[in-house]
Order: C-alpha cells, then structure tokens, then sequence
C-alpha cells in the first residue's frame, strides 16, 4: 500500500489531508475516530488511510470505510446553548467527526492508530488497497461508489472459484433487484472478466412481473449521453444484451399453441410439456409444489402414481396409451386417474394397499384443482417435434421464461421441472464450464424457510452442490428472512436494496452496520449495498440507468435475430403424433 506521513509531498500521499485520529475516543485496530479538518468534510462510504509509525518495525498503514458521521458545538452545556450560539453572544467551536471501520492493515500488525495522526482521503491506488481490489485476480464492475469511482466485485467468489451464488433482497417495486441482477450478469459477460468462457456462459431469468424482461435485446430509447459515459467508466458499451431467446406459456384456449404476451410480438417461442414428457419424466410431483405438501400423507400418493405412469403410459398420437385408454389432455389424464384411485379394484395397483380413502380424496381433489392452471402447459394435441423445451444447452446465451400471465400453482410447476431439468443435464455433463447463471425472483415463494417441496429440494441442491457444476444462483427477494436459511448462508455475495423497517431489523441483516440499517430505510433506486468476502465492510453501490430496454415503451429497434422464432426455423410437416425421426411415410396426408 501506499504510504503516509504527516510530510509526505503533495505529489506522493493517496488523496487530501481531511483530519486527524481523534484522541477523545478510544481507536483500536479495528475502529477508530477522526476529527475532521475545518474547510474539509468525510460522507458515509469515503476511504480513508493513515499510518502508525513503531519504533522497530516498519510503518502500519491502516485504511478504512466511513460508516458514521457525526457533527457538534464544543463548548456547549445545555441544548438551548445553540441558540446563542448560533447569534454569536456564546463563544463555541463547530466540530465535525467520523467513525472509521478499518478494511486493510498494511502489513498485517493490527495496533491501533496513534491520535493525532494525520488522515487522507484515500485515493487512486491507495483507494484500491483499502477496498482490496488491488488483491481481485479478476474484477467484475458492478457499479460506482459515492465518489464516483468504479466498485469492484470479485468474479473469485461469483463463479464457483472462491465461492458462488448472490442473493439480492428489498422492498418490490423501490429496490430494483431485478434490475441490478440484470446489470450484474451483463457486466459478467460483457467485462472480459470471464474471458474465453464468456462465450459460452449462459444464462436463465424467470420473468415474474410484467413483461419488463422481454426486451433485454433492445437498445433503450432513454439512453442519454451521461449513461453513457457512466457505462464507459465502468469499462462497459452501453447497448442491450446481443443473444436473447424469450419463451413464454401458450395462450389459454389456443389450439395453435401461440405464446401468450402482449407487447413482443416477434422472437418468442412457446414452450410446453408433452403428456408423453410428464408421465416419463415423473413430473407430477411438481404439481404439488406448495411449501407443506411433502408434510401430508397423501405425497406417498404422488410418487406411487408418478411411477405408475412412467411404467404404463405409451406415446398414442399426440397422447398417452394407460392400459388401452387413449388420453389426448391434461384433463383426460387427470380423470383418468382419479377415475382409477376411486376404483376398490384398480387403487392398491396405482396408490398401494396401505393408503386410505381419505388420503386418496385428498390427493384427488388437488389433482383435479390442477386442471385449470396446468391444461394449457401439458399437452397431447400440439406437435410433438416442433420445438417446444426450454433448454439452455440448445438457446441463446440469456435465456427468459415469462411467468407472469400464470397462475401460482403454474409458476411453480415451471420453475421446479425448468430447474430440475437444467441442473440434471449439468450433472451429466460433470464439467463446470460452461457456467449457468439463473436469475429467480421470489425466491421466498420457492424455498421459504419451513416446509419442503421438490422445488426447495432442487433449490438446496444448486445453492449446495451448484458451485461445483457450474450452476450459480442469482436469488431476489422481499424479505431473506423468510428463505431458506442454507441457501442465504450458502450465498457468497449478498445485496440489500431499500429494506423495510421491520425487516432490517432481523438477524439476517447482522452484516450490514448500523448506519446502512438506517440507511437502506431511505435508499433510492438504483442504490444496493454489497457484501462480499473480500471486503469486512458492505459497500455502498450506484449502478447506472440500464441500457436495454426494461418495458415497451423503451424499447428501440429490435435486433435483427429477433424477426425469427426456433419455430419459424423449425420443420413445417411436423404434425400432432409425430416422432423424432419419422419418415414421411408416417405423415397422414
């Protein structure tokens, strides 16, 4: 680090002069007071440095972070004195001073600073060495300080190297989670950071509330000259994400299978489940996903028939084939086995001899509940080879997955075989690279902290074992106190927006000082507190005005990748019923 002395030449030291160790307070290595210099002034989340001369080992230098600022008449007795004061008929001294948390000792001999030493503001490189960014082997910009200047976050504890995994918390709506994730993941690909591996790293949001995400590809129409100046200095271009694919659920009531959104209209493909995949795959699980079900007794019900229908169901053009029965919905299926667990001669053969009437009541009656919100997701009467998976491995390099035209049992149906699915295929592939990041809102919905369900199982098991195969949770939420404790613990890198009071107050928050407690009561959009391994101290965070567009209205030119869907590429003669590798033959005109 830098060094510095009360004579250092103006040319040398790290930044001004700003105050001196106060010696009224006690300063220990890891806390200390400054007496601000009359004419000067220290904000919250200035960097300072001073230095401890020992009388047989070299010169400590000690850096730190503002995290308080206080300001009082020396002089005055009783708080009426202010008033004379203030007239100039009581003599009194204004005196202005910071409280410092240290962040660096240089080299690494923790004594307490000397009162009276003088303290800089820290500057340059000696600003870097105090925040460690000089230590990060690979820098990811995430935004500027309240000086203006470049805040760093180390790509170490963000790709599974060090460590992996963020979680972003804040009021909806005033914290801009989603916002930050975004600008977070474009900075990872868009820095160099990753290097080579940026190429083929990918990406998968869940957009939950409006159709805010769906134009990521877009340049943003509001892009002003000081944007983009801000997105220069942050060693960033200002444009929208290059490759995008946005995947949205089919219109209700729609035989053509078109994707339900209303503002894009080109560049979006509809994805679905085929009644031959769900009973295959064992997906019916995940249509019991609330928080309490694997409590009740009838999730004993679930994998019994889970298993029945991956042992029995035979594809049947477009459907399924159960014991003769050709069933050509959702619905027909679910009849189908209700019909079958209400059979005194067919239920021991679907559910097991063990299971009560009421347990299979309770079971049946969720099942069919199930019917409205999932019919238009599973399907028999759409074309089995038209593209219609959400796969990474196979899309663009960020992903979207519009949600936000579903029903909450169907959100959660999609998250948990999306998720599944993908973290599977990354266990196949046994490698980490490429890297998967994905981006989920609501994270408390998903994995809150009591109860189990197969989608919070799959959620541990990426915030758990994710950072080995490459998978990187990217977590928002109102309130991390109701998440699953192992996946917040398990989060390397943790981002608090605008809080609420009550939630400030929790225990989860413990790493945050009290002076940005308060402060994330107040804080603008656009304003996050970073807490990183690297760095003792959470820092205070201004990330710019996004360059692509976050709604219609915003949205410029499309790109021209977007004019053509997977489907409009994909083969026109695929027909309801047909199978990977059909012949011509099997065509029925």
């Amino acid at each position: 680090m830098v060094g510095v002395s009360d004579e250092t030449p103006a040319s040398t030291p790290p930044g001004d002069p700003v105050g001196r160790v106060l010696g009224t307070a006690d300063a220990t290595p890891l806390q200390f007071w400054t007496a601000v210099t009359p004419g000067s002034y220290l904000q919250l989340d200035d960097v300072v440095v001073t230095r401890r001369e020992l009388p047989d080992r070299e010169p400590v230098t000690i850096a730190g972070v503002v995290t308080q600022v206080r300001a009082r008449h020396e002089g005055a007795q009783f708080d009426s004195d202010v008033f004379a004061i203030a007239e100039g008929t009581l003599p009194a001294l204004t005196q202005e001073a910071a409280e410092i948390t240290t962040t660096r000792v240089d080299p690494e001999l923790y004594v307490p600073p000397a009162p009276g030493a003088v303290v800089h503001r820290a500057t340059g490189q000696a600003r870097d060495a105090a925040l460690h960014f000089d230590r990060m082997e690979r820098r990811v910009p995430m935004g500027t300080g309240r000086d203006g200047v470049p805040v760093f976050l180390n790509a170490d504890f963000l790709d599974g190297t060090r460590g992996a995994h963020v979680s972003i918390s804040g009021i909806s709506g005033v914290a801009t989670k989603t916002s930050f994730a975004t600008f977070l993941l474009y900075s990872v690909f868009r820095s160099g950071t990753l290097g080579g591996d940026a190429v083929n790293a990918k990406a998968l949001i869940f957009n939950v509330k409006g159709e805010d995400l769906l134009f990521l590809d877009h340049p943003n129409t509001k892009l002003d000259e000081a944007t983009i100046a801000a997105y220069a200095q942050l060693g960033l271009p200002a444009t929208a994400f290059p490759d995008i694919r946005v995947y949205a659920p089919p219109r209700a009531g729609d035989s053509s299978g078109a994707p339900d959104v209303q503002s894009r209209l080109t560049g979006v493909d509809s994805f679905y489940w085929t009644l031959e995949e769900f009973c295959a795959n064992r997906l019916l699980p995940y249509v019991f996903a609330d928080a309490d079900d694997e409590r009740q007794q009838y999730t004993m019900v679930v994998h019994s028939v889970a298993a029945h229908l991956a042992r029995h169901a035979v594809p049947a053009e477009g459907g399924v084939s159960i014991d003769g029965v050709r069933l050509g919905s959702y619905g027909d299926l679910v009849d189908h086995v209700v019909e079958q667990l209400t059979d005194d001669e067919t239920r021991a053969t679907w559910a097991g001899s063990a299971i009560n009437m009421g347990t299979v009541n309770a079971f049946a009656r969720r099942l069919i509940g199930s019917k409205k919100d999932l019919g238009r997701l599973i399907r028999g009467d759409l074309a089995t080879r038209r593209p219609h998976a959400i796969s990474t491995a196979d899309s663009a390099q960020v992903t979207v997955v519009d949600l936000h035209n579903l029903p909450d049992r169907a959100q959660r149906f999609v998250v948990g075989v999306t998720l599944k699915t993908e973290f599977e295929r990354k266990e196949k592939a046994g490698t980490a690279k490429p890297l998967l990041f994905v981006v989920l809102d609501e994270l408390n919905k998903y994995a809150p902290r009591e109860g189990t369900s197969p989608i919070k199982e799959v959620l541990l098991d990426i915030a758990e074992r994710g950072r080995s195969l490459g998978v990187i949770l990217i977590g928002a939420q109102q309130t991390a106190s109701e998440v699953e404790r192992r996946i917040v613990t398990n989060s390397a890198i943790r981002v608090v927006g605008r809080l609420d009071p009550a939630e400030a107050s929790r225990p989860e928050y413990g790493f945050l000082p009290p002076a940005q407690r308060q402060r994330a009561l107040l804080a603008r959009p656009g304003t996050m507190f970073v807490n990183q391994p690297d760095i003792p101290v959470p820092l205070c965070v201004e990330f710019p005005f996004p360059a692509w567009a976050t709604r219609a209205s915003e949205a410029g030119a499309p790109p021209s990748g977007t004019l053509r869907s997977i489907v409009q590429g994909a083969d026109p003669f695929a027909v309801v019923g047909g199978r990977n590798g059909s012949s011509d033959d099997e065509i029925p005109f």
